[in-house]
């Protein structure tokens, strides 16, 4: 991988290191410094086609090869991963902002997911039906062909490896094109993907989601697409691929995600829980941020007490200190929609209990730093209650009664995840039975248990991934008749 301020660090396709056809390039820009780090390249529609061709001419021979022979690279890259972990994080605390402690971790999930979905390649078996004497009725499971996988910002090491993993162990080949606000992890995962898998079975295409992505979702040859972002850009693709012929689309998009802390519940587990859940040390740039809490009014003012204190001790500082806690917010497009959105609650009659000042002074110089922010006395129904932030804004507010808790959590278009924190278990299992997300913890946030379904409900998704739904899904089943008799 090259590096440096005039260099340009190029893209994957059909096993070669290219820059983009027209020259154009991306500024890459550490948001902790608002320094350049590296161009790279601004792919065009022209490059996606290529990169297709080269998935499709690579398709045929990783199709057919032996399933132990997919989860053996699958493990080469893992181990690949393994070795360069820090390197690739480091990466990502430049590119993205977040803290090296989190960057390092997300390393880990990447190389983790490698090799489950490694171990996952004999379970993609058929089926057989009893159908009468000199008959037999089984079914298949077949790739696709080309996949198409569009990753985020937030973390891009671990989407960029993890999210290969299981079309690649479903023998189909991927053309992934990562953020255009954080590449160089990708791109650095190119070489890796060059020692250990066959020319063309991964390209990566670096661009702006409105050409290069427009052009991957658009393209006639991939039938799979799987895109993890937005909603509103969720919504743009499904039509956007609609539009040239009928494609399998998956979505895992945004959440607003309720934290609910019922009044017997352990106050300093659910105080600690909220701060874990809301994501803060990677400035609550998560779709599953529990950014929504909501407390039991008879004792919402010693939880919010103990919320803001353990949020104001929070030490914002350089990505690359192990010792920071949180870091810097990923471009200044996203810290000017985070500094609207604190505007829009205080103008709506919230209380910024805590944070939301951007900070300038001293070591945060021209980074994009602002100060995790709580709002007290939301209103429900407000912009800021409904609408995802993806920024360390977090929304408290009471409720009554259990009926009162489940319609605020409920009354929302999103339903990625959801926490409880109760001591009745009867009630948990109650809420977790009701409440509309697709992933519920009880007295717990966040975890991401190897095995388990993630996913959204209503506007945050559709279909579920990191367990064996996500590797049927990159399959198409054929059912196959056959008389024998003569």
């Amino acid at each position: 991988m090259t590096s440096g301020t005039t260099d340009v660090t190029p893209m994957l396709i059909g096993g070669e290191r290219r820059t983009a056809s027209d020259g154009g390039v991306i500024d890459a820009i550490n948001p902790a410094t608002g320094r350049l780090i590296t161009r790279f390249p601004a792919g065009t529609a022209a490059d996606v086609d290529d990169a297709v061709a080269a998935a499709r001419a690579a398709f045929p021979a990783w199709s057919h090869a032996e399933p132990g022979e997919r989860a053996a690279a699958l493990n080469a890259l893992a181990d690949a991963v393994d070795a360069h972990a820090h390197e690739l994080a480091l990466l990502d605390v430049t590119d993205n902002g977040s803290p090296i402690r989190e960057m390092g971790k997300d390393a880990a999930v990447a190389s983790a997911q490698l090799r489950y979905f490694a171990g996952l390649v004999l379970q993609l078996r058929g089926t057989t039906v009893p159908s009468g004497p000199g008959q037999l009725n089984y079914s298949l499971r077949q790739p696709y062909g080309v996949v198409g996988r569009i990753i985020p910002f937030n973390h891009p090491l671990m989407f960029a490896a993890s999210k290969i993993a299981a079309p690649l162990a479903a023998g189909n080949t991927v053309v992934v094109k990562p953020s255009e606000h954080t590449s160089l992890s990708a791109l650095r995962l190119a070489d890796l993907i060059g020692e250990t898998l066959p020319p063309g079975v991964v390209n990566i295409v670096t661009g702006h989601g409105k050409v290069a992505g427009d052009a991957l979702v658009a393209h006639p040859d991939v039938r799979r697409l799987a895109f993890i972002g937005a909603a509103e850009t969720g919504r743009a693709i499904i039509g956007r691929a609609a539009e040239v012929n009928v494609k399998h689309v998956t979505l895992e998009l945004g959440g607003k995600n309720p934290l609910v802390v019922f009044p017997d519940a352990d106050l300093d587990q659910a105080v600690d829980g909220a701060l874990r859940g809301m994501n803060f040390t990677w400035q609550g740039q998560s779709c599953g941020s529990t950014s929504r809490v909501l407390v039991h009014a008879s004792v919402h003012d010693e939880f919010v007490d103990r919320l803001t204190a353990r949020v104001a001790a929070l030490r914002s500082g350089p990505p690359e200190d192990p010792a920071s806690d949180t870091g810097a917010i990923v471009n200044s497009l996203q810290m000017d929609k985070v500094q609207r959105y604190i505007r829009i609650g205080q103008e709506g009659g919230a209380r910024l209990a805590v944070g939301g000042e951007r900070l300038v002074q001293g070591v945060f110089g021209d980074g994009l730093f602002l100060r995790p922010a709580v709002f007290t006395g939301v209103d429900p129904g407000s912009r800021l209650a409904q609408e995802e932030i993806f920024g360390p804004v977090m929304a408290t507010m009471p409720f009554r009664d259990y009926d009162d808790a489940l319609a605020i959590a409920n009354g929302i278009r999103y339903g990625l995840t959801a926490s409880v924190f109760t001591s009745d278990l009867g009630l948990a299992h109650r809420f977790a039975a009701e409440v509309e997300a697709g992933y519920v913890w009880v007295n717990e946030v966040s975890r991401h248990v190897p095995g388990t379904a993630f996913g959204g409900f209503k506007d945050s998704g559709l279909g579920r991934e990191e367990d064996i739904a996500e590797l049927e899904s990159y399959t198409q089943t054929k059912s196959v008749h056959v008389r024998y008799d003569g």
